[in-house]
């Protein structure tokens, strides 16, 4: 193995190659002057990371803001691409250090594969525990599209052209070699800098499809099903003994929102939603030919040299090929029909026949289990006949694969607001006449009396809707949507779309009118019916702000107690029910340190809800890219979950920019899966058997503690946020918000209406915006007063001594998982915030007081809030993780010159703008754009 310092020179070097790459392309295409111009600007930006000098800061600004109008485009996308190249090689070199930590006998990288079942078996957890979870598990990773994601496909497509060549140039063995492979880095870097970096029209919803589509034949469909056959052999091996069969129970699959996530996006409707179904199922069926065909050309396995079993050759008869070639080649000709049953399956399921070679007349398959039958008969026939290693090849794989996408691929969440539901049932009961109990409208309804009606609405016979009534457009809209839900589940399987989220769940009708509107869309028939029906979607509760996560338990325990409802979940839903847990929203409202507080709560009290009736409790996490909204590390996230969260069972959503560093190439992607895997198999079979009792305890003696630190937090972020009636105007002022909201690069509007108010604006985008002044302030804000408040005055529940109650926080941020992740998330966005440069936007606040009262309020926080960080860890910010540290340095040379070039061109832009030719403003708009691209690929989980 690599020393860790050799691995560091060959990753400096690699950044300088490519550094030096791209300066000489740019010197080629722009100019020696322009090469000049960049190469002073960041060689300034060293001396600042290295030297920390204000006079340097001074002149960095100074440089920058002498820049023409022609230069400023060049100088962001030569920092912005230098920024991506250090992407590309730091995730290569990371993947080099899992490679040959994975190939030491002496050691584990924590998180893998081999890791996790090393810690089963010293757990005692028997090969039957494990079998049984493994059947009964669900992970689910949910691409969504919400919109950070901000490089094009294109340029996706040049890093990995220059991932792939920096791999063959590390394995390269002589000078000859890694000079041409220099050759055609240079190519490619060319083709880089030549490539538009901005998207010049807005994403649409078929954009946003095709976008996800793309990592499915990069990574997903290979990098799952060699994880399924990794960790089968690692069970197998470490047990010494067949306790996983060839192809397991898919635990691990997809979901989507892309194309059913219609809350707050106008453009998704069931026209979207019929084309995210049919996109997705061509991707895994054309995958499915493709492999049939190079399996029938790798199986050329004669009769007459080795037995098959009947069944083999009964479906090699069935086929219909009469090839004279073929005739002892039975494997070959039955795999000529799956082949041509799988074309004919193409063209029932999407109108299109996706075959690539000739095929003989044959009936579509049926669904995705009958396909998987025959590719079994193979199989055994194989394994009975001396043949298990040549189906280890690749017919193992696609067996697994077929578990796990079927001919749907991804499982298509629907998403919308509680208000849009009531809307819609609201007029459905009154143009259908229905007693409202003396109101109006069905929302004038206390809500006893709305419960009341639904359930008798759902044990009602006849429908509401009528094909004889003109609906609004809403209405119809919505509809239209649930009824293409049935015709998928129909088409493609029930598996294509599962769930129906709630946005916005304040009440237990919200749920109630969910799924109402399901049985007049033919999705389920009334609930006391017999009938042989679709079971519908679940009805998936989303807890958003902190007082939704407040009522939550409350909510979950009135619906599971209704009767019919117990009797769905139990036979419909295999006694599971989903919650979804909003990190964003719930941080917008109150802070970090109280939404995280309010989550950890509210996940015990739906734990004690669910298991007191019996019922698996399933979480479905919210989380995005930035800290603020749950980002972090997965594993660390799930591992820090109070006991009986997971329990197999965890869903959360992958955002933006987040989607493309985990899964942009199947190496990296199979990695971030075998986390997700090993930290739930972890905390399920051995987390949970250890720390209930201990967790338990945490809570008593830091409960308390956290609960006064979470409202005194929450208390100086709303005063700060929503209670300074000057807030807005510096927001709007001294971030790019406005314009982020005009980039392409997503379907999805920024904000919930026109206004500028901070209560309309979503939180991704609110998220984001801090992050490109390198604030961050919704992952840190009120919590090092909330610490310092606690050790000065401690609350009313204690008695102990200032010294004491430091020491109780420095316990818990050593004993208490939570606590601890919190905190070391926190540290990582205060180390790539720079208050520097944040103070530098502050001068885009025109208001003078306004500007200093507000900055100098967030600048005293931050540094208090560093101070008591450093208080409780007793050592610097990243001290204990030097690599980590280093490498953001190493960032922050091209990421800080972007700051100072988006400031400058925002004050152009903003003051300029009415003297200015529409050519003059759509040139710095376009370099403010391009600022922001550069700078979100540096932070890398901004959004």
């Amino acid at each position: 193995m690599y020393s860790e310092e050799s691995r560091k020179s060959h990753l400096h070097s690699e950044i300088r190659l490519l550094g030096k790459i791209l300066g000489n392309v740019i010197q080629e295409c722009e100019g020696k002057r322009l090469f000049n111009t960049i190469e002073t600007i960041r060689k300034v930006a060293i001396n600042i990371e290295e030297n920390s000098e204000i006079l340097n800061n001074e002149k960095l600004e100074k440089l920058i803001n002498e820049l023409d109008s022609n230069d400023t485009n060049y100088v962001a996308r030569a920092f912005g691409f230098l920024l991506q190249l250090l992407n590309i090689s730091e995730d290569l070199d990371q993947n080099r250090r899992q490679k040959e930590i994975d190939a030491s006998s002496e050691t584990m990288q924590r998180g893998s594969l081999k890791d996790i079942v090393q810690k089963l078996i010293i757990n005692n957890v028997t090969s039957s525990e494990i079998s049984e979870i493994l059947e009964s598990s669900c992970i689910m990773p949910v691409l969504t599209a919400h919109p950070t994601e901000i490089q094009r496909r294109s340029i996706l497509d040049s890093h990995w052209n220059i991932a792939d060549k920096l791999s063959q140039r590390y394995l390269a063995q002589t000078n000859d070699e890694k000079n041409d492979i220099d050759y055609e880095l240079t190519g490619y870097i060319s083709m880089l800098w030549q490539t538009r970096m901005l998207r010049y029209s807005r994403l649409t919803v078929i954009d946003e499809i095709e976008n996800a589509l793309s990592y499915y034949k990069s990574t997903f469909l290979f990098a799952i099903p060699k994880l399924y056959n990794e960790l089968i052999n690692i069970i197998n091996q470490k047990y010494n003994k067949a306790v996983l069969p060839d192809s397991i129970n898919p635990f691990l699959r997809m979901g989507s929102w892309i194309g059913g996530d219609r809350d707050g996006n106008p453009y998704v409707d069931e026209k979207t939603l019929k084309q995210a179904a049919i996109k997705q199922s061509t991707v895994i069926l054309e995958h499915y030919l493709k492999e049939i065909y190079a399996l029938k050309k790798e199986l050329s396995i004669s009769s007459l040299l080795i037995k098959v079993d009947d069944e083999l050759l009964f479906l090699a008869n069935r086929s219909g090929d009469e090839s004279s070639h073929l005739i002892d080649e039975p494997y070959r000709r039955a795999l000529i029909g799956i082949y041509s049953r799988l074309a004919s399956t193409s063209k029932k399921l999407i109108g299109l026949n996706l075959a690539r070679r000739d095929t003989i007349q044959a009936h579509p398959y049926s669904n995705h289990e009958e396909f998987y039958k025959d590719l079994t008969i193979i199989h055994k026939s194989l394994v009975h006949n001396h043949g298990k290693t040549i189906s280890a090849l690749r017919l193992k794989k696609l067996r697994q694969s077929v578990r796990v996408f079927g001919f749907h691929l991804s499982t298509i969440d629907l998403r919308q607001n509680s208000d849009v539901h009531e809307r819609v049932l609201e007029e459905l009961l009154q143009k259908a006449g229905v007693y409202l109990e003396g109101k109006n409208k069905y929302s004038e309804l206390d809500e006893d009396l709305k419960v009341e009606l639904l359930i008798k609405e759902l044990n009602q016979g006849r429908p509401l809707l009528s094909p004889w009534i003109n609906y609004s457009e809403e209405t119809n809209k919505e509809l239209n949507i649930l009824k293409t839900a049935a015709e998928i589940r129909s088409l493609f399987g029930k598996q294509s779309i599962q769930h129906s989220i709630v946005s916005h769940t304040e009440t237990l009708s919200d749920l109630l009118e969910v799924l109402l509107l399901q049985k007049e869309t033919g999705l389920i028939p009334p609930i006391f019916s017999d009938t042989e029906q679709d079971n519908g979607l679940m009805i998936v509760p989303l807890f958003e702000t902190i007082n939704d996560l407040q009522n939550s338990s409350k909510i979950m325990a009135a619906w599971l107690d209704i009767p019919e409802i117990k009797t769905r979940i139990t036979n419909a839903q295999h006694n599971t029910q989903e919650v979804m847990l909003g990190y964003s929203d719930s941080n917008k409202d109150g802070g970090y340190l109280t939404s995280n507080w309010s989550l950890y709560q509210a996940e015990r009290s739906l734990v004690n809800v669910f298991n007191a009736r019996g019922i698996k409790l399933r979480l479905f996490h919210g989380r995005g890219g930035s800290v603020g909204r749950g980002g972090g590390s997965s594993f660390d996230a799930i591992m820090s979950q109070p006991p009986g969260t997971v329990s197999g069972q965890i869903r959360l959503t992958e955002q933006g920019e987040v989607i493309q560093g985990k899964y942009n190439n199947a190496e990296v992607g199979k990695w971030h899966l075998e986390l997700l895997t090993s930290a739930t198999l972890e905390s399920s079979l051995c987390i949970d058997r250890k720390i209930a009792s201990q967790e338990d305890l945490h809570i008593k003696q830091f409960g308390d503690v956290m609960s006064s630190m979470s409202e005194y937090a929450q208390r100086l972020y709303c005063d700060l946020v929503y209670l300074n009636p000057g807030f807005s105007e510096y927001f709007f002022s001294s971030t790019p918000i406005n314009e982020i909201s005009a980039l392409n690069i997503g379907s999805r509007p920024s904000s919930r209406s026109k206004n500028q108010n901070i209560e309309d604006l979503r939180a991704i985008p609110w998220s984001f915006s801090w992050a490109q002044c390198r604030l961050m302030i919704p992952s840190w804000y009120g919590i090092g007063s909330a610490i310092e408040h606690y050790i000065e005055f401690g609350n009313k529940s204690t008695t102990k001594s200032k010294q004491e109650r430091l020491d109780q926080l420095r316990a818990m941020t050593k004993e208490w998982p939570a606590f601890k992740t919190l905190l070391s998330n926190m540290e990582m966005v205060l180390v790539k915030s720079n208050i520097k440069i944040a103070s530098c936007y502050s001068k885009l606040v025109k208001n003078e007081f306004l500007r200093s009262s507000i900055f100098n309020n967030i600048s005293t926080e931050h540094d208090k809030t560093i101070k008591m960080l450093q208080l409780l860890t007793q050592r610097d910010l990243l001290e204990d993780n030097p690599t980590l540290l280093s490498r953001l340095n190493d960032r922050f040379v091209y990421i800080d010159p972007l700051n100072y070039l988006q400031i400058e061109l925002i004050k152009r832009y903003r003051s300029q703008q009415d003297y200015l030719s529409i050519n003059e403003i759509e040139k710095i708009q376009r370099a403010i754009h391009l600022t922001i691209n550069g700078i979100a690929a540096g932070l890398r989980n901004s959004g």
